[in-house]
This record gives structure tokens, C-alpha cells and sequence, in this order.
């Protein structure tokens, strides 16, 4: 062992307390933290030849950077659907990079980890009131929940033609149906071969709704006579948090061949609520289904979990197998999330989440739930009887989206959007919808309170007042 390696060995209690006091004064002064950053680090360092050592390094680390961290799993960011990372889920995190398991295979050189990921898919199922009926597992978002839900699509709509497209791969366009797809299922879709042109897009409820029009979704279907398709559903999209009518989808499965793909990356959760649930009514009947862990669940990023029901196991296999690797052994047999999933390297993602869940159970989330649809509606209620803003559309869940009253350029509103985040207390992105810009607001973080929401009221009202920003 190298020498400061063994002294870093040696001084570990210094170097966790240096770490937890850091980690503690952030986390207690969060609501204080910038929301937005333009601090300069100044030019890249150098590799030091023989290292600094962890506490030097930590020091330096201080100085270079740690001035520019920004609030992201602070209550006013709004901005990309980023929970904030619960007290339970911060010691699971921390206690996975300790622990540093391999979560790929359940057999005895994976010790424990599998297990843990297993249990931690049961809770998971159990909080969104899923049936058994799924097998889960974690992956690093959104996005690869979406991919690992649309592989096994690929590989079950090849079979319909007599074809291992894993093995053989595309020859042939598969069509796609969806109303207002996420962006990440049309990035899917070019990663898979499949071609991000060949989702066709159903008409939408109407103009000023984004879920999908069940009629015209009958009409197109009816128009491939019969060929196996693949539909993805929207359970909570991007701009209004809208749903799909999931229960007349599911009604669909009685008459029609297609693969039925849910993104639910955030929406899953609304299943918290009593007031909500209904929303995800019939999800129960999809063959895969993507949910973001790091959103509403409130782990650290990059975590997500793909739902594959259980019928489609032998699909998700010789989708994702390691074939030549015999010492695996039947991977039905001894199972192996790397057999099932994309990523042959994983963390150990479902502690943290198994740590949460544990911590603050089914009524805990209902809390976070309702509390984030209150914030929204609470920011929606002043916007409503703004002199300056308008909703874009209708607050449907946890996102308030809106702009500017009249026909504003979208220069102007670009500008007010700019002034909003300049202010360092609140974070919100850019939107464009039903043909108009506006400015988005996601509530997503269990610390979100209503004097938050009083705070990002009276940023709006400086915004609207100042003469830089918009003429009154």
C-alpha cells in the first residue's frame, strides 16, 4: 500500500467527520443555497504528481468548486423534476459507496446485494400498488427505463414475424403509436434501431390537452389491419402532468396485438394519493412500465427502475443475455439482473430507495405527494390572479405551467425566465405549449413548503417589476 493511501487508511474517523460536518451545513443551510450558479472555477488543475491526499484534497476541493453548487435538491428548484434526496436515502447512498457491492447475479460471490434489490422492487411495487405479476429492476434513469421497456418490445414484436431481431436485428419499421411522447422514448427509439421517424403520433383529447384521444388511437389501429404494434401510453407528461386514459387502454388489449409501454417517470407516484390513484387506473394490464426513482421518490440522482411483467421473461433475456458467458449458467434459472437489464456494471441504486421506503412508508409518500400537488396548486392560484401571468394550461397534478399575459414574444418571456433564475432563489425551465412559450415549475421535493412558494411569488413580482426585465 502506498503511503498515502495507508495514511488515509489511518485517518478515515477524520476524514468522515470532515464529510459529514460539510454534508450537515449543507443540508441545513439548503434553502439559503443558490439555485443557480454563474461562479467561475477558473483554468483545469493539474494532476499532482504524488497526491494530495483525501483532506487536502477535500480542502482544495472547497476552494475550487464547492462555492458553485447549486441548491438542485433544494424546495425552489423547479426545474427538471429533481426530488430532493431524503435524510433515509442520504445514509443508504452513503453506506452503498461504503459497501460497494455488485448487485448482478443471485449467487454466492454477489453476497447479499441481490436480495437487497429484490426486496427493495417489492416495497417499491407495493407503495404504487402493482401487482406481483412485474419483475423490476434499477437502472440509471428515465431514459434506460424507457429503453429496457422498449427492447424487450422490439425483441416481443420480431417474434410476432418468426424473429430474433437481438440476434439478427432490424430489417423491418415497427410502428409506434403515441400521443405526446417523452423525448427520452423517441432517444429510445434511435438507440434501438427502430428509428425515432417511425412514431406516429395519435391527435390528443384536445388542443389544449396532451393525452391521447382514444378514438383516434382506435382509428389508426384499426388502419393496420391487424398488424402487432407497439404503443406507448404517458402516465404524467412533461409539460401538464396529463394521463393517458390508462383504463380504456387497458380495454383495448381485450381486441388488439401490441405491446403496451407506460412511461410513468414521475406520474407513477399520483398511485400515492387517494385523491390521485385513479389516474393509473389499468396500468396494471402493460407489459412494461418506466419509473424515476430520483424524481418523486426522492433518492439520489440517477435511479429509475424498468417494470417488465413477468410473461416477458424469456423476451428480456434474449434481449439483454450475456450469451457467451457460460459460467452464468441458465439465466432463468440462476438469476442475474445481467440478463435482464442493459447494464452488466451496476450500483448498488436500491439501497438508497430501500432505505426511503422503509423509513417513511405509504404514508410518508402520501405526505410528499399531496404536499408537492398543494405547493403547485398554491404557485397556480397566484398566477390565475396575476396581473402579469397566465396559466398555459390547467394544473393537473405537481407542474404549473405559464407565461405571460397576451401575445408576448418569446424574446420577452426568455428575458422574465432569465431574471427568475438570476434571482438565485428559484429555478424554473423554458416550455413551449399549444403553440405558446412558457416558463415551467416542477414540484417534486419534500422540503417544498408554502413559504417557499411564497418566496418564488415574491421573485415574480420583483421580476415583473423591474424595468430590465419587462415594461409595465
Amino acid at each position: 500500500m502506498i503511503d498515502l493511501l495507508k495514511h488515509d487508511s489511518d485517518k478515515l474517523p477524520e476524514i468522515f467527520e470532515e464529510v459529514v460536518t460539510q454534508s450537515i451545513g449543507y443540508l441545513n443551510d439548503i434553502n439559503k443555497r443558490s439555485t443557480n450558479s454563474q461562479y467561475n472555477s477558473g483554468s483545469f488543475s493539474a494532476l499532482p504528481e504524488t497526491g494530495l491526499g483525501t483532506l487536502e484534497t477535500i480542502h482544495r476541493f472547497n476552494q475550487k468548486f464547492e462555492p458553485g453548487i447549486i441548491a438542485t435538491s433544494g424546495p425552489r428548484y423547479l426545474g427538471f423534476a429533481i426530488g430532493g434526496t431524503t435524510p433515509a436515502a442520504i445514509a443508504g447512498d452513503w453506506l452503498t459507496a461504503v459497501y460497494d457491492q455488485v448487485p448482478f447475479a443471485a449467487q454466492d460471490h454477489s453476497g447479499i446485494a441481490v436480495k437487497i434489490e429484490l426486496e427493495a422492487i417489492v416495497l417499491l411495487r407495493d407503495l404504487l400498488r402493482l401487482p406481483d405479476t412485474f419483475r423490476g429492476g434499477f437502472v440509471s434513469g428515465a431514459t434506460m427505463a424507457n429503453f429496457t421497456g422498449l427492447a424487450t418490445a422490439r425483441q416481443w414484436w420480431g417474434l410476432q414475424y418468426g424473429k430474433d431481431i437481438a440476434k439478427d436485428g432490424m430489417d423491418d419499421s415497427i410502428k409506434i403509436l403515441a400521443a405526446t411522447a417523452h423525448s427520452s422514448v423517441v432517444k429510445c427509439l434511435s438507440m434501438l434501431g427502430i428509428g425515432s421517424r417511425n412514431i406516429q403520433m395519435i391527435k390528443t383529447v384536445s388542443a389544449d390537452r396532451e393525452a391521447v384521444c382514444i378514438n383516434g388511437l382506435i382509428e389508426k389501429i384499426e388502419q393496420l389491419n391487424g398488424e402487432p404494434f407497439l404503443l406507448v401510453s404517458s402516465a404524467g407528461t412533461v409539460n401538464t402532468v396529463d394521463f393517458d386514459d390508462l383504463h380504456s387502454v387497458s380495454a383495448l388489449r381485450e381486441k388488439y396485438k401490441f405491446w403496451w409501454h407506460i412511461d410513468a417517470a414521475f406520474g407513477a407516484f399520483a398511485v400515492c394519493s387517494p385523491g390521485y390513484a385513479h389516474l393509473l387506473e389499468g396500468w396494471e394490464k402493460a407489459d412494461s412500465i418506466a419509473v424515476d426513482c430520483h424524481k418523486w421518490l426522492n433518492v439520489p440522482y440517477e435511479s429509475a427502475v424498468a417494470f417488465i411483467h413477468h410473461s416477458h421473461q424469456q423476451l428480456q433475456v434474449n434481449t439483454f443475455q450475456n450469451s457467451n458467458a457460460p459460467y452464468l449458467g441458465d439465466p432463468l434459472v440462476n438469476f442475474s439482473y445481467m440478463n435482464f437489464l442493459p447494464e452488466n456494471s451496476r450500483r448498488l441504486k436500491a439501497l438508497p430507495a430501500w432505505f426511503t421506503l422503509m423509513a417513511y412508508g405509504k404514508t410518508g409518500y402520501q405526505s410528499i405527494v399531496e404536499n408537492c400537488i398543494e405547493r403547485a396548486f398554491q404557485l397556480g392560484d397566484y398566477i390565475t390572479t396575476s396581473k402579469h401571468f397566465e396559466l398555459l394550461a390547467e394544473i393537473r397534478l405537481n407542474t404549473v405551467c405559464f407565461t405571460l399575459k397576451g401575445s408576448a414574444p418569446a424574446e420577452r418571456i426568455d428575458n422574465i425566465l432569465a431574471s427568475i433564475n438570476s434571482s438565485n432563489k428559484v429555478f424554473m425551465t423554458p416550455t413551449f405549449f399549444n403553440g405558446r412559450k412558457g416558463i415551467r415549475a416542477a414540484f417534486v421535493n419534500w422540503r417544498s413548503s408554502s413559504e417557499d412558494v411564497e418566496i418564488i411569488i415574491s421573485v415574480l413580482e420583483e421580476v415583473v417589476a423591474s424595468k430590465h426585465s419587462i415594461p409595465l
